[in-house]
């Protein structure tokens, strides 16, 4: 299953158990698209959110017990009403695909932690559901460990989403080390970027390690998945934090060596 778009999705799904890999796909299709809509292509931001409210109006249908009439949504239907999934997980994820239509800054880290909860947190939760853990302790682990992986994400992408006229930095942060969106343009780390950048490497490092128990609390399969994916959003911190400006230039990526050492860590 070539799960190489969605960004919130597991980055280790080669893992999954095979009697899990139908029901991800259809989900992870689902969050493809709906982000797709959200995302590429030039069509105006109406259009885009009259998509999005389609997409609404079928997983109403779902719930109703009719039949769905986008394709992307007939597995999925099957998924839902098979696993007994909540809607409300999928109704957050278009949520947070709307809001990227039509916001484009951050006024402060609160914010964006509101939109991790609802691009990032149902992903987890959705696994969990799968994998039938209900624990509210493992659902707080996945939900650290969700929200700092999407930090991670805008971390790396700064540049990239800056070219899309977005910026998920925190503005109040960026004025108290006087950060200037000019700055972002121009890929300029004089000044206090370092400095900046440093704080929201250790604190989403912090969430990391919050959610890290998860991985030795649930076994087998699941367990190895999420160590490994928490192995690489630590890899990705460090190469944020040995290079601070690596985002304008060299974009911090996952090498075959960093896979082989995760995966070899992961197993102890």
């Amino acid at each position: 299953m070539p799960v190489d778009h969605y960004e919130n999705f597991p980055v280790a799904s080669w893992l999954l158990p095979k009697r899990l890999r139908r029901p991800v796909e259809a989900i992870y299709r689902f969050a493809r698209s709906a982000d797709d809509i959200a995302d590429e292509g030039d069509a105006p931001a109406s259009e885009r959110l009259a998509q999005l409210a389609a997409y609404h109006h079928e997983l109403d249908r779902i719930e109703r017990g009719e039949t769905p009439t986008d394709p992307v949504f007939g597995p999925l239907a099957e998924v839902i009403r098979s696993h007994a999934i909540p809607l409300a997980l999928f109704r957050d994820l278009l949520s947070a695909f709307a809001q990227d239509v039509e916001k484009t800054r951050y006024a402060s880290f609160g914010e964006l932690m509101d939109y991790c909860r609802r691009s990032a947190n149902p992903v987890g939760r959705l696994m969990l559901h799968l994998y039938g853990d209900h624990d509210a302790r493992h659902i707080a682990y996945s939900d650290a460990i969700c929200s700092s992986l999407q930090l991670i994400n805008f971390l790396q992408d700064i540049a990239v989403d800056y070219q899309k006229g977005r910026i998920y930095l925190p503005l109040d942060e960026l004025a108290a080390h006087h950060v200037s969106e000019a700055q972002i343009a121009a890929g300029d780390t004089r000044g206090l970027w370092h400095m900046m950048m440093h704080k929201q490497i250790e604190r989403t490092r912090k969430l990391l390690q919050a959610g890290a128990p998860l991985g030795r609390a649930l076994t087998g399969r699941i367990g190895l998945e999420i160590r490994v994916t928490i192995r690489g959003g630590e890899a990705i911190l460090k190469k944020l934090h040995a290079d601070p400006g690596c985002v304008f230039h060299n974009r911090p990526v996952l090498t075959k060596k960093d896979w082989i050492f995760m995966l070899a860590r992961s197993l102890h």
